[in-house]
């Protein structure tokens, strides 16, 4: 597949992704425009349900929205307050060094740059680019399972993980594009293009695919 093809599928899953529930730190971002909730929001995300995840950034922005309410708790509050996200206690550790560190060399502003986000704990790439574009609405590529999957089951990619896809987007993608298409991906992953067995005969965008990898249908 070529990028002409992949925004014929871009454009057609733009509009079909609209009747898609919408994925929890996209909500959170559009519910209020701050940074710092998109931040920890990510981090809560990370091997969890969306579902859960929005119940423990509900608990957790009602008891402290800001890092300077985040740090007056304790590790086990925010374990209690965030559980049963997957790896909380980690989590809850690393919330608060977070924010601590937020305090301390960024006058509780989160960065707007991506290579410096990255030396915050439990902040990868994805995290990275996601803060970036849901919380500052600047170009960034992130990628998780579902594009990663999607991409390269299109045809459109042969990327070996997440971090690779990233960096191909980046190349061969238009800058314009960048900051929808992960939203439109994972909707799209969660609800049709999931991993085992997708809704084929459902898909919008099936006559543009190429089915890599895809071994059983419905």
């Amino acid at each position: 597949m070529n990028t002409e093809t992949l925004l014929k599928v871009y454009n057609i899953l733009e509009k079909e992704v609209k009747n898609y529930k919408v994925p929890i730190i996209t909500l959170i971002a559009q519910t209020k425009k701050d940074p710092y909730r998109v931040l920890i929001g990510t981090v809560l995300s990370l091997r969890t349900k969306d579902e859960v995840t929005a119940k423990a950034c509900e608990r957790l922005f009602a008891q402290a929205d800001t890092p300077e309410k985040m740090i007056k708790l304790s590790e086990a509050e925010i374990e209690k307050l965030i559980y049963p996200t997957g790896f909380y206690k980690t989590k809850a550790k690393n919330i608060k060094i977070i924010s601590q560190k937020l305090i301390n060399e960024y006058n509780s502003k989160v960065p707007d740059e991506i290579d410096t986000l990255l030396t915050f704990p439990n902040v990868g790439r994805k995290t990275a680019n996601l803060v970036v574009i849901e919380g500052y609405d600047k170009p960034g590529v992130c990628v998780d399972v579902h594009n990663w999957r999607i991409l390269n089951r299109l045809g459109y990619l042969k990327a070996k993980n997440p971090e690779e896809t990233e960096f191909a987007i980046r190349k061969k993608l238009p800058q314009k594009y960048w900051n929808k298409l992960n939203y439109i991906l994972v909707a799209f992953g969660q609800n049709t293009c999931v991993p085992v067995s997708p809704l084929c005969s459902k898909c919008p965008v099936y006559k543009y695919c190429e089915r890599k990898g895809v071994k059983t249908q419905r």
